[in-house]
């Protein structure tokens, strides 16, 4: 059966730049349905075309690929081509694409067609944006939907014009206010405000648009132009005919000669994109001469798109604004700089859990502490965004000070845990906690854990282990054990690797596949890998999780500071003892090199040692070691902390650590387990004391967000 009326079935969808005719091809490759749009298409009637074969359709330099489109029918297969169709009388020649769509059981079981054709053929200028509906129905379906699905500002803008043209117009630029881009509040602009161009796009594929209107320009538009109109008024703008003396006019106050060329002869609206009653910018839209020139009915149409088209705008913004602040939140709580002994070489990451909110509970830390020693510390608050990133802040800050006052790990987190059970009486909140302190002198780690997975330890012959501590609750939960403390011998050039639990375990992984994993990382190859190395292999394969936990890794290669850069010595608590250790610093510090410093040190040595035989009793000891700065340390048995304080004119006692605070650096005191150490450090000259360094950025840092 043969009819001009277009078969039931779904075709490619239309737009506002192509109209589409249906042809039903038979078995036999005869034409024998066609729709009653033929004219309009090919300008060729549907009496014309039924019972002609298909190869009719296009050129000859089109028959072998519309064969294989055929062919492709025959198999049951759909494929699209662009060939060269045949037009009117004439039969010129013009572009359109063709997709051959099989129908199923249609030639064998009623006649019907094997198979359509749906001949897709670009509308001719003078004819494109005739229909409003049709530029509606384009504009409005579900393109807002597509291009609002990013809540990114660049992708949403770049979607956008790739809807506006060519459904509105030829050429589109989106311009918004600079202030939204650079996520700040934005208030009640005026015309002066300054704008930034996020988008631009056009059909003719001319270059002219995207050099004349450059992406990222930033700029503010002179007064007199339809572009500062439309940011005074916040109204749309229609301008149906850009004569050349208006063109050259823009031009001219703009100073772009370029743009007036390119304007001359082109009909443009401007349509401000207005959310919440805020100007947020406007989109400039033309058509070049040829095309029908816009009416108010289609600037009436584009304003409707330019209010949904703000929404996402808007929405790309608050997202933008938040993104930032959450951004800042994070830079401000993790630490931006690591310190360590010289000895000592740490490695960090960190990976946000959230991709949109990128901040989380996990820390780190690497301290550097008097004596050559170091504070390693790895944190983990219970659960995600900016709350437990806020707890996270407390709990570092605490910790951070907590590790200056030299508390020992044990000691140290027994406090935290004290602050978590405080601060749980306005919120429930509860953390994990591994605190450790290596000494560089003497090659021993001290780590008390809270609630964390165990560290692994890595020696240099190859093998590793998970350190045994003892265990102990979270911080933050009431009862249990308490928390102690171990100390391990560290073999010279071992690494130290402490994390949190997103790195181990996910939803498809066990902690125990995880932790086997992260033991092969540091296996007997790592010995000599560069630790950044180390460091990105901890992390392969987790950016592509999706439902991953928030992830802290310090690694930390441990070596001894050098024999030839410390000095130790045991003295009895005798007057004469002084004397002594004045000799002993005096010929150290020539071995040193450090001449300059020997009456400073000498005094400082003095004073110390007599103050811990003034409230010690038993032997002393002193030591003198030179790292970033020379540090002279006294250990006697009292566990009485001194203090400075000021000394009345007629005492004839308490101006030593007076003494010893105008003369030193820094100085400070902490416990052991036999008594207390004093000290003191003075800068060498020509060494920076500051033995901190930049948190850098990493490969693939930026991956999350």
């Amino acid at each position: 059966m043969r009819s001009v009326m277009a078969p039931r079935g779904d075709a490619p969808a239309a737009d506002s730049a192509s109209r589409t005719l249906v042809i039903g091809i038979d078995g036999a490759r005869q034409i024998v349905q066609c729709g009653p749009n033929a004219g309009a298409v090919i300008a060729r009637t549907a009496e014309d075309l039924i019972g002609r074969p298909a190869g009719d359709l296009v050129g000859d330099e089109g028959k072998a690929e519309l064969e294989a489109l055929l062919e492709a029918i025959g198999a049951g297969q759909e494929r699209t081509a662009v060939l060269p169709v045949l037009r009117g009388a004439d039969r010129a020649v013009t572009d359109a694409v063709v997709t051959a769509q099989p129908m199923v059981g249609g030639a064998a079981d009623g006649g019907g067609p094997a198979g359509l054709l749906f001949v897709r053929v670009a509308l001719p200028p003078s004819e494109r944006y005739q229909d409003p509906a049709l530029m509606r129905r384009a504009l409005m379906d579900d393109q807002v939907t597509r291009f609002g699905a990013s809540l990114d500002l660049d992708q949403s803008a770049r979607g956008l014009v790739d809807v506006v043209v060519p459904h509105f117009c030829t050429a589109a630029s989106v311009l918004v206010l600079e202030s939204l881009v650079a996520a700040d509040e934005v208030h009640s602009e005026s015309g002066s405000a300054v704008l930034r161009r996020i988008a631009v796009t056009s059909d003719d594929g001319n270059p002219a648009w995207t050099s004349t209107f450059p992406v990222g320009e930033v700029l503010v538009f002179p007064e007199g132009t339809p572009y500062r109109e439309v940011m005074d008024t916040a109204r749309p703008v229609h301008l149906p005919n850009i004569d050349v003396d208006l063109a050259g006019d823009i031009g001219n106050k703009w100073r772009r000669t370029p743009a007036g060329e390119l304007l001359t002869g082109v009909s443009m609206v401007l349509l401000p994109m207005i959310a919440r009653d805020t100007l947020l910018g406007f989109i400039a839209c033309t058509r070049v001469p040829g095309f029908r020139r816009f009416d108010a009915y289609d600037v009436e149409i584009g304003m409707e798109f330019a209010a949904r088209a703000a929404i996402v705008i808007d929405n790309a913004r608050l997202f933008s604004r938040e993104r930032a602040t959450a951004l800042a939140l994070q830079r401000s709580l993790l630490p931006n700089r690591l310190s360590a002994p010289s000895s000592v070489e740490v490695r960090h990451r960190y990976l946000p859990g959230s991709k949109l909110v990128e901040v989380g509970g996990d820390w780190y830390e690497s301290i550097a502490l008097p004596g050559a020693r170091v504070a390693l510390i790895v944190g983990d608050v219970a659960g995600h965004g900016v709350r437990a990133a806020v707890t996270m802040g407390r709990l570092r800050t605490a910790l951070h000070t907590l590790a200056n006052l030299e508390l020992p790990p044990a000691d140290a987190l027994h406090v935290m845990h004290e602050l978590m059970i405080e601060l749980g009486e306005q919120e429930p909140h509860f953390a994990t906690c591994v605190y450790a302190v290596y000494d560089a002198t003497s090659g021993t780690i001290e780590i008390a854990s809270a609630g964390h997975l165990p560290p692994l330890l890595a020696g240099p012959g190859g093998d590793n282990e998970y350190l045994q501590v003892p265990p102990a609750p979270p911080l933050g939960v009431a009862g249990g054990a308490a928390i102690e403390s171990r100390e391990f011998t560290v073999e010279d050039g071992s690494l130290f690797v402490i994390y949190t639990d997103g790195l181990v375990e996910n939803r498809g992984r066990d902690i125990d596949d995880g932790l086997a994993r992260l033991q092969g990382i540091f296996g007997p190859d790592s010995v000599d890998r560069p630790m950044e190395d180390l460091a990105k292999a901890t992390l392969d394969g987790v950016y592509a999780d999706q439902h991953r936990d928030d992830i802290a890794v310090l690694i930390a290669r441990l070596r001894r500071l050098p024999e030839d850069r410390y000095a130790s010595w045991t003295l009895p608590a005798d007057p004469a003892a002084v004397r002594r250790a004045r000799g002993l610093v005096r010929t150290r510090l020539e071995e040193w090199g450090l001449a300059d410093l020997d009456y400073t040190t000498q005094l400082l040595a003095s004073e110390l040692i007599t103050n811990a035989m003034r409230y010690a009793h038993g032997p002393i000891e002193l030591r003198l070691l030179l790292e970033r700065t020379l540090v002279c340390e006294v250990l006697d048995r009292s566990a009485a902390l001194p203090r400075l304080r000021r000394a009345e004119d007629d005492d004839e006692n308490g101006r030593g650590l007076v003494v010893v605070s105008q003369l030193a650096h820094r100085w400070g005191a902490r416990r052991t387990a036999a008594g207390k150490v004093v000290w003191c450090e003075q800068i060498v000259p020509g060494v920076d004391p500051d033995p901190s360094e930049q948190v850098s950025s990493w490969p693939g840092e930026s991956h999350h967000r």
